[in-house]
Formats: structure tokens, sequence, C-alpha cells
């Protein structure tokens, strides 16, 4: 690169940086910015496509083709040349550009005077803006510096069309982040909410993208590539790392030291791009690279990628995750991800919770679900379209966003929220009643928790008792083992809340999507049907001793529940229980009070444990039948898996089959059975699982409303007497013959 083409590099960026300093409209800027670049390149025409919609590139402004075709001259994402540089975000340059393949001719333009094209992305960090383009009469292709040149100035027309340089109305361009966006992804917590953004890691703005000294420029860029580096140095000698954390550590140190990387940098700041823009510029391209590569490793470490260049620019722009910014009324969190620790932090302050990532069994989602916060996961990159205090509506059971919504969207959702209120108030006269039947049955309703935050439920919700206590979310959310003394005083006070109810206190549920952070993980190809749960208590009995410590101590005297999870044969039963009594005898001989009673009983979540011997069902004191894992290991489709997960039906006869015969092995032996999962809080799973022949149901604190209404107006008699007709007549499902029959029901 010579020290003339990039002389003329920054002198271009410089009168470009003027240009936009002028005062004038959108349109104003764009046409002056157009004819500065053709004059600079020494091209006929240059121009300047934008996005009108995600799918449509319009002509916005023009030096060399015809004025009218501005606005007027639109083209599909992949349409012709432009079309394809804007679906590729990669240059495409050649010097016979209508006999290129793909070519579309313009008329309206007057373009097939000019046979070279190079046209370039305006892109800014993986979001397309538009494309930039020069064309000439002559034959040519465009050189290597020339490339780069264009590619410099894109950048900082991204950057001016990030901060709404262009809008105004004489061109009908409106600004970014001021449009309505919807975003659909997946459930994590059910439930809906209106409020407004809050930016977990709030978006670094490049207000300044043009360098006046270069020499400066690059001594800040490596100054901070330095503290970037030291700093990674240090989080990777901390000791309570877990294998994922070290892994992305790794790749941060892998970029941060990579040669090519800063020297890249520092050849944009000599070309006239300030510090940050030079790193966005990077960033921009190296995401180009890695979208277009098909290694599913390779592409993943775009979010290493993106985390590595947004530290950088917090150094050289002293934008902290702190900006002072303050949290708006009705709070909803967005993040590309979030730990259960953070989330806690923000706790019931929040009307909600939207994820690029996430997964339904992720501990962001425990913790959604223990606060009762909608949740949606997977929403793609709605992280660089939102801003702190947009207007956002979450949709948590259908797994849709809405931001920044017509006042139409946000009316008619208003109206479900207000229905959906006026439901909960007359659940809430039921608070008290029992479920009731109208053939006289009564089956019980639990509430499922893992948090203190959860008991206030227990008196709101009329639930019975506390069918899952999860123990796990107390070890997750620290980064060190919890001692025996602070566990025996939460489950103590866990107790306490629930004022003599009964809670049933699952023993530590670790692995598969639950991973300690202090706990070295397990490299395993399929972790759901791993080394988890009470396998791994069996196999490190000093945690699982000194949790039943705890649980002891916190009874003091009190009736103790106590169950195993993942039990998927008696022997593993037999052994946990031992544990159980040894520590009672050891407690009792220590001088502790031990429990007025104690139950032990085991989660049936693989269809193993229903074919146990009778000497099982006659030993344990309850089984729980944890339908979220029993059904993906029933149908072997996981349900961290999108596109399996749904195939499945709860009422599918199948499972409803084996569910029926579950019942009647506990009824054999007199054995208590509960059904505990996601499928218990909806009604008319609810209602056909209770068919079935099960009296007891565990669920999220706000479905017992729901459930309970529906079970106190039906006969379970004639909801089983449909069931078997469905099933008799050869249908797979009795989901549709229960809806038919409900629909015919008086309400």
């Amino acid at each position: 690169m010579s020290e003339r083409t990039e002389s003329e590099s920054r002198k271009l960026l410089r009168r470009l940086r003027d240009t936009l300093a002028t005062t004038g409209g959108g349109q104003d800027r764009l046409d002056r910015i157009t004819h500065l670049i053709a004059d600079s390149m020494k091209t006929e025409v240059c121009s300047i496509y934008l996005f009108r919609d995600p799918e449509t590139l319009e002509l916005c402004a023009t030096e060399g083709l015809k004025k009218e075709a501005v606005h007027q001259t639109r083209m599909k994402l992949g349409e012709g040349l432009v079309g394809r540089v804007a679906r590729t975000n990669s240059a495409v340059n050649t010097a016979n550009a209508p006999a290129e393949k793909g070519f579309r001719y313009m008329p309206e333009t007057g373009e097939e005077i000019y046979s070279s094209f190079l046209g370039v992305p305006i892109q800014r960090v993986g979001e397309k803006l538009g494309v930039l383009v020069v064309q000439s009469k002559t034959a040519r292709s465009f050189s290597d510096d020339e490339i780069y040149a264009l590619d410099v100035v894109a950048m900082v027309l991204a950057e001016m069309t990030e901060l709404g340089a262009f809008t105004s109305d004489d061109n009908g361009m409106s600004a970014l982040h001021r449009q309505p966006a919807l975003f659909r992804g997946g459930i994590g917590q059910e439930g809906s909410a209106e409020g407004h953004v809050w930016l977990h890691e709030p978006r670094v703005v490049v207000t300044n993208p043009v360098a006046d000294d270069p020499l400066t420029e690059i001594e800040r860029i490596r100054e901070a590539v330095g503290q970037l580096r030291v700093s990674i140095d240090d989080l990777l000698a901390a000791q309570s790392l877990d294998k994922d954390q070290v892994q992305v550590l790794e790749a941060y140190r892998m970029f941060a030291n990579s040669r090519g990387w800063l020297r890249r940098m520092e050849e944009d700041i000599m070309r006239g791009l300030s510090a940050e823009a030079a790193v966005e510029k990077e960033q921009s391209a190296a995401r180009a690279r890695l979208e277009q590569v098909e290694d599913a490793y390779l592409r993943e470490r775009l979010s290493d990628l993106d985390d590595l260049s947004n530290r950088l620019l917090r150094l050289l722009t002293g934008q902290g995750q702190d900006t002072g910014a303050e949290m708006p009324e009705n709070p909803v969190l967005v993040a590309r991800n979030i730990g259960p620790a953070e989330l806690l932090d923000y706790g019931r302050s929040l009307k909600g919770v939207v994820l690029e990532e996430g997964s339904v069994g992720s501990h962001a989602a425990i913790v959604a679900r223990a606060l009762a916060i909608p949740l949606v996961i997977n929403t793609g990159r709605i992280t660089a379209e939102a801003l702190n205090g947009d207007h956002i509506l979450v949709d948590g059971d259908q797994g849709i966003v809405h931001l920044r919504p017509e006042e139409t969207v946000a009316r008619a959702f208003r109206d479900k929220i207000a229905m959906q209120a006026e439901a909960q108030k007359r659940y809430a006269s039921l608070r008290k009643l029992p479920a009731t039947t109208l053939c006289g049955k009564t089956i019980s309703l639990s509430m499922n928790a893992g948090l203190m935050a959860d008991l206030p439920s227990l008196e709101g919700s009329g639930a019975e008792g506390v069918g899952l206590f999860r123990t796990e979310l107390q070890f997750l959310i620290r980064n060190k083992m919890p001692r025996r003394a602070e566990l025996a005083s939460l489950y103590a006070r866990v107790m306490d809340a629930a004022k003599g109810k009964r809670v049933a206190f699952r023993t530590l549920d670790i692995g598969s999507d639950k991973v300690l952070p202090y706990m070295k993980p397990q490299d395993e190809p399929n972790p759901a049907m791993g080394w988890r749960a009470i396998r791994v208590g069996l196999d490190k009995p000093g945690v699982l001793r000194m949790q039943v410590q705890a649980l002891i101590r916190a009874a003091n005297g009190r009736p103790l529940t106590v169950m195993f999870p993942f039990i998927t044969e008696f022997s593993e039963f037999q052994e946990a229980r031992s544990h159980v009594l040894r520590e009672l005898h050891r407690e009792r001989s220590l001088g502790h009070v031990p429990p007025a009673k104690i139950e032990i009983g085991a989660m049936l979540e693989t269809p193993s444990l229903a074919y146990a011997p009778k000497a099982f069902f006659e030993l344990v004191d309850f089984i729980s039948i944890g339908g979220n894992d029993l059904k993906q290991f029933f149908f072997a489709a996981d349900r961290e898996n999108e596109r399996v997960r749904r195939r499945y039906d709860t009422l599918n006869f199948s499972f409803l089959n084996f569910i029926e015969q579950i019942v009647a092995r506990c009824n054999e032996t007199g054995t208590a059975l509960s059904y505990c999962g996601e499928d218990a809080g909806r009604p008319i799973e609810a209602l056909a699982l209770s068919a079935m022949g099960l009296r007891s149901l565990s669920m999220r604190p706000a479905s017992i409303g729901p459930v309970k209404a529906l079970l106190r107006k039906t006969n379970l008699d004639e909801a089983k007497s449909v069931i078997v007709a469905a099933r008799d007549s050869g249908e797979p499902s009795a989901r549709q013959a229960l809806m038919n029959w409900l629909a015919e029901q008086p309400n």
C-alpha cells in the first residue's frame, strides 16, 4: 500500500466527514456524498442503495445515473449485481457488468453505457444496511487498493446510517431503530408482558468514525489491545472456571493475540478510520467471512468475535456496561444470553426477558420460571435492533416479541393481557376450593418451586403444597459449593414459608443441561443420557450426604419429604435410600432432632423404572412422574430441539397408555403417584392425565387456577369414556376428541 494511496484515502474520508457535518437534509447529504466519491475515485458513477425493508433495496442517491430513477428503482435481496452484493455481504468487481451472471438491466437508470462495476456492502456488525457502487464506461477491473478504499468509505456510511444521518422527510427514508420489528423465537416461560427495553449489554456507539491523526489512533488501538490481552490472561488464571468458560476465553485469547487482526485494524486506521471504526470494520468483515463457512464450530465463533470486539470498543470509548442510564419503567431485559445469578440480581423488577440464545432447559429459563417472568428465547439479532427504552411486547405463550409495535398491535396485546387478568380474578375466587370434579373425584394440585422467591405463590395460587422443590438452583447460582449450614438455613426457611404444607425436596439434579460452574464438567456426546442427577449423587456420595444432613436439620422435628431424580432401576433407589437412612441414624446420634415423619420417593423419568420389580413399588413411599424428561425419552425427542420437540403430543395414545400402566402398577401396591412437568399445568393435558387415573399434579403456580377451573366443571368418568372411544376408533391422539367434547359442555 503506497503512501500516496493512504493519503488519498485519508483525504477522501476527511472530505466525507466535512460533508456529513454540514447542514442539510438527509437526501442532500446522500447526493453530495455520491458526487464526492465519484470525483475522488475518478468514476463516472457512484450510487448508494439502502434497504427499504429487510428484502428490498432502493436506489437512494446517484452521481451519473438518471436522477429520476432515485427512490424509484428497487430490487429484491439477491436480484442483480447489487442484490448479490447485499445477499453475500461481499464485493462484486467486474470489468464487464452486462456479461456477469445475474446481471439485471434497469432501463430507467441509464446504466447500459457503463461497463465496469464495483459494489461493496454497507454493513455494521452483521447488520445489512445497503450497497455502495461505483461504475465506469471503461472496461476495467478495479484494483485491490480501490476496493479497500471503497470498503472503508462504506464503513463510514454504515456508521452514519446507524446514527440517522440520511433520514429526512424529503427522501422517505426513516431512521433505523424506529420502525416496528417482529421477532419469533422459542417459548422459555409462558406469560405476557408490556414494557420498555433494558439492554443487559448496551450498544457501543461510535460517533466519530474518521481519524484526524492516524499515529495517535494506532497508539490507542495498540494500548487497548494490550489491556485486552492482559484482562483475558487474568480471567484464564481464575481457579473457578468450567470447561466451557475456558474454551470461550481461549478463543478470546486466540483472536486477541492474532497479529493479522491487529495489522488489519492498523491498516484501516492508516486509511483514515478512527480506532473505534477500525474495530467495527474488522468485526463486520470477519463476520461476513465466518458466516459463509460451512463448519459449524467456526460459525459459532461469531459470538466470541462479537464479545471480544465489544470488550475492545468499551476499552477505547470508556463506555462500560454501566452507562449511567436509568432503568425504564416496566423493564424488559434484552440480552444475547444471561446467567442465572445475573438474572436473579434483576429479580422481580423485570416484566419479561428476551434472549437471542438460550434453551427451554437453560439456567436462565429455570430462574425465569421460578420468578414467573415471561421469557422468549432464540430471537435472532434483537440486541442489534433494540435500544434502551424502546416499547416492547413479550408474548411468552407464542414465543413472539413485538419491538416498537404499532398502536393497533399494542391495543390487541393489551386486550389479551386484560383478558388474562380477568381470568386470573376468576381463578382467585377458586383459590380455597378443592379441585373436585363433577363426578366427585378430587385432584391434588401442587406447585413447583426452586427459590425462596417462589414461596409467596404458595398461598396466592391455592396450591396444596410444593410437589417439586428444585434444590439445584442454590448450587447453580454460586461460584463455589454451598456449605451445609447455608443449605440447612435455606431449607428451614422454605419449610417455614410453607406453613405446614408438604414440600417435596428433590435432591441435586445436575448434569445434562445443568452444569455447576465449580465442578469439573464431563465431555459427553449425549449429556441428557449421561452422568447426571442421582448417578452423580451415588458416585459422589459426599454431596448427597451433605444435602440430606441439611434437610434433616432443617426439618428439626417437622415432616420431611425427599425424592431422588432420574432413578432408572430399583438398585439405584435402594442405594440412595440407604444413604438417607444412614444419615438419619447419624443425625440422631449427634443429638439433632429427627423429622417427625420421613417420606422417601423417586422421580420416574425413564420408561425403564415403570417396569421395575414389584418390590420397588412396595418400598418407595411415593413416585413423581417427571413428565418433561419422560416424554423426551419415551418419544426419543430431545426437548432442547425445537424441530422434534413439538412433533410429539402428550395426548398421543402411546404415551397415555403408558401413563395408564404406571397408574395401574401404583394402584396395585397402594403407592402414591403424582405427575410433575409442563403438561401438568396445561388444562387439557391435566384433564387427560386425571382421567387416566392420576390424582396429584404439580405445576407452576400460575397454572393452578386454569387447571382447577377446568377440573371443577368436568366429569372425569365422561372424559375417560371420550378418551377410550377415540382410542378404540383408531385415533392417534385423544386431543381432538377431548376438545370437541369440551366444546359441547355447558360453561
